[in-house]
């Protein structure tokens, strides 16, 4: 089993063009070319009291040749940041399709969230207003750094960033970091969320909340919404949105986690191929947009939504990906898992 660090990791992603890997990797999804068996999920709180959680996501991509296995375990504790540690942390692994055995194991943190970030960008070149030159990031951690690092390679038009966090001092982190990155950049950091998503035309939130406090009131006209986190929109942003897209809405409708899943389970907001009533209906998702089998809906004088769930075979077509350039290069520290004495 080959054996792949974060450093290792990023390596091979240079070499690479995530963007396309996950417009692939999506449209095999909206052939079915693909399966998600339910993510396995623990819940507990440490000795601090703070939530922390486990998910064991596994995937298949029967669409490309040969077909590709995997599993992500990603972990997180609310309490880590105040420790340096970042939220989220786990590994990633992948299946030899003959044998069954795991040939990669590599860290999951990084991809997890550059394939988050990767949708965003997907999902605004497909969905985003025709032109925007600024962007609104509520939440400063590693999901707002992942997304600056993209937007700023496929929009290049885009100069200015709007941030909050709940932690100022975070968001001054992060500003400072990107500034060093991007001199000729502009970054204002907001004292409250609402100034923030009223200053451009694209919301990106990527926080850790579970109660909804974005209501469609603060929502600019002709706006663009990535709902990355799970509990950000009020539910009047979604009921009154031009147009709702997700990446997989059995994923979406079954999490009440979720502000969507529990709309769509109350009747609120109907999937595709339900009746509408009266009620707002899921477009589709984005899988199918690029693929020609959902209607593309950018802003018009209202805002478009689209809410991913995060899907397993995102994270499984990138490490697949990076197998094959570390493969090529040479790289990583091997494991023998079958060695006799």
């Amino acid at each position: 089993m080959l054996l792949l660090d974060r450093a290792a990791v990023q390596h091979c992603v240079g070499k690479l063009d995530p963007i396309a890997i996950i417009e692939e990797a999506l449209v095999y999804h909206a052939k079915g070319l693909t399966d998600i068996p339910d993510e396995g999920y623990l819940a507990w709180k440490n000795t601090e009291g703070a939530y922390c959680r486990s998910l064991a996501m596994l995937g298949s991509l029967s669409g490309k040749m040969p077909p590709v296995y995997g599993l992500k375990v990603i972990n997180a504790a609310l309490s880590n940041p105040k420790h340096g540690i970042p939220r989220a942390g786990g590994v990633s692994f992948l299946f030899d399709s003959e044998t069954a055995r795991p040939n990669l194991i590599a860290d999951a943190a990084y991809l997890s969230a550059l394939r988050t970030a990767a949708y965003t960008i997907v999902s605004l070149r497909f969905l985003g207003p025709e032109s925007f030159e600024a962007i609104s990031i509520i939440g400063c951690g590693v999901l707002a750094k992942a997304h600056l690092e993209l937007v700023a390679k496929y929009f290049p038009q885009v100069r200015t960033f709007h941030l909050y966090d709940l932690n100022q001092e975070v968001a001054l982190v992060l500003a400072d970091w990107w500034l060093q990155q991007v001199p000729s950049n502009c970054v204002q950091i907001h004292t409250e969320p609402r100034a923030a998503i009223e200053a451009s035309p694209v919301l990106i939130t990527v926080t850790t909340s579970s109660v909804p406090y974005i209501p469609v009131s603060w929502l600019p006209s002709g706006s663009f919404v990535a709902h990355v986190s799970l509990d950000d929109l009020q539910p009047d942003a979604f009921m009154t949105a031009e147009a709702i897209f997700v990446d997989d809405i059995d994923l979406v409708r079954d999490n009440p986690r979720r502000i969507l899943g529990r709309l769509i389970q109350d009747g609120e907001i109907v999937p595709p191929d339900g009746p509408v009533n009266g009620r707002p209906r899921i477009v589709g998702t984005l899988g199918e947009v690029i693929a020609g089998t959902a209607k593309a809906v950018r802003p018009g004088q209202g805002h478009i939504v689209s809410n991913p769930f995060g899907m397993s075979i995102l994270d499984i077509v990138l490490l697949d990906a990076v197998h094959s350039v570390a493969k090529q290069l040479g790289i990583g520290d091997t494991l023998n898992l079958v060695r006799e004495d």
